[in-house]
């Protein structure tokens, strides 16, 4: 499992989860090795491949989401194939909830008695949009029961934005604008910031009383050797970011 990072956070003893890195799969280049991803232009029968391999170590086929960017939550026991959503919640042992990234943030949330667990994935237009709560709010537990995991995403020193994504989150939130850290004015050019996604998540789970928190301190777009990263490279792989119960 040197090829993969288990989550450390104190989930209960029946909640499993899993990260993938770009490492250990059949993929070449510019999707090497583990790409787990079918939609971004590399060989289906590789991605099968991956997507095998992966299977090995979870106990049943992921839920396998069409991610949108969006805030639509499935359940894990009754998503049918490919259903469009940016997040999944499973109650039923067994159910793999997955999300792919390459630069957006996965959140890994259970609950304390360990009869419910979700993945989210969060880019910052779902994260602003409120797929954070839209996932805790199937999930149907107080906030102050929940744990989260951050997975690897793109780190506060790598990912700049413009001002219209700064906008986004402190029209919801004006707190927000401690995420963003102003960069020097170019001649022609608008305003951009270092947004903070991990800084910005746990503003909300704060908000919905989720107290405990754990990761986010990984950097898609700096760990080349590890991680995938669609800002860094363009043509890229995915990581998969998963859970479940027994």
């Amino acid at each position: 499992m040197g090829s993969f990072i288990v989550p450390d956070w104190p989930a209960p003893a029946n909640v499993h989860a899993l990260q993938t890195t770009r490492n250990s799969g059949f993929s070449i280049a510019p999707y090497d090795s583990l790409n787990l991803g079918s939609h971004v232009g590399d060989d289906q029968v590789t991605v099968e491949k991956n997507r095998y391999l992966l299977n090995t170590l979870v106990p049943s086929e992921p839920v396998w989401l069409e991610q949108v960017h969006g805030t639509n939550v499935v359940m894990a026991e009754t998503a049918g194939c490919l259903p469009r959503a940016d997040a999944c919640v499973a109650r039923k042992n067994n159910a793999v909830c997955a999300v792919m990234t390459a630069d957006c943030l996965p959140v890994l949330l259970c609950n304390t008695a360990g009869s419910v667990v979700a993945a989210a994935h969060a880019g910052w237009r779902g994260l602003a949009d409120g797929v954070i709560e839209a996932t805790v709010g199937a999930m149907e537990v107080p906030g102050a029961e929940l744990m989260a995991w951050l997975g690897p995403a793109i780190g506060p020193q790598a990912f700049e934005v413009g001002a219209e994504v700064r906008d986004a989150f402190i029209g919801n939130d004006p707190a927000a604008a401690a995420a963003f850290i102003p960069l020097p004015m170019t001649e022609g050019g608008g305003q951009k910031y270092l947004a903070n996604l991990y800084r910005l998540a746990r503003q909300r789970l704060a908000a919905l009383g989720v107290a405990q928190v754990y990761g986010g301190d990984f950097c898609t777009y700096a760990e080349k050797e590890r991680f995938f990263s669609y800002r860094r490279d363009g043509q890229t792989g995915r990581m998969a970011t998963l859970i479940w119960k027994t």
